[in-house]
């Protein structure tokens, strides 16, 4: 996959792929507008939200009512260093909910790769390249 990233003005940010475009800022205190979430907010986001795609899939197979479920999740800051140390994923189910499928959601959740990746990160290459302008 590939993506374009630009710099659209101001502290924005943003990512380009496919027909999608992911729009960030920086919030006012940092400079920014706060126009659209932050990068790292948008990467804690995708935890959130991939872990959701598999309990919701989890739910589809089943055929079990997915409206009233929701995922908490919680970030602990590592005082020290600035950086999370703990992020918590909190399935929330509804009391009808069976009881039966709670350690399944949350082995379902558990298979999300953004969680696998970064249990197991890629290894990084940066480099600059001179291009003709664009435009």
């Amino acid at each position: 996959m590939e993506m374009v990233i630009d710099f659209p003005g101001g502290t924005r940010v943003d990512a380009h792929f496919g027909p999608y475009i992911v729009e960030t800022d920086q919030p006012p205190a940092s400079g920014g507008e706060g126009s659209a979430p932050s990068p790292f907010a948008v990467f804690l986001a995708a935890i959130g939200t991939c872990a959701g795609f598999y309990v919701l899939r989890f739910c589809q197979q089943r055929g079990l009512p997915a409206d009233d479920i929701r995922i908490v999740q919680r970030t602990h800051t590592d005082p020290a260093t600035g950086l999370i140390s703990d992020i918590d994923l909190e399935i929330q189910v509804p009391e009808s909910f069976p009881a039966k499928y709670y350690d399944a959601l949350v082995r379902s959740a558990e298979q999300c790769k953004v969680k696998r990746h970064l249990e197991n990160p890629p290894q990084f290459h940066i480099t600059t390249t001179a291009v003709e302008a664009v435009g």
